[in-house]
């Protein structure tokens, strides 16, 4: 009998993942030098994981 997908182990579940939390943005924006302090963290324009 196969195990449910649900049940597996933690390892398998760390998945790499495509959204980014909002700090997340914030330090991949900061990187290419599109975001400065002070600068709103709402309306972030969109990124990609690295």
């Amino acid at each position: 009998m196969s195990q449910h997908p649900s049940l597996r182990s933690a390892s398998a579940s760390s998945a790499k993942r495509n959204v980014l939390k909002r700090f997340e943005r914030v330090d991949v924006l900061k990187k290419h030098g599109q975001w400065k302090e002070g600068d709103r963290v709402t309306g972030l324009r969109k990124t990609k994981p690295e």
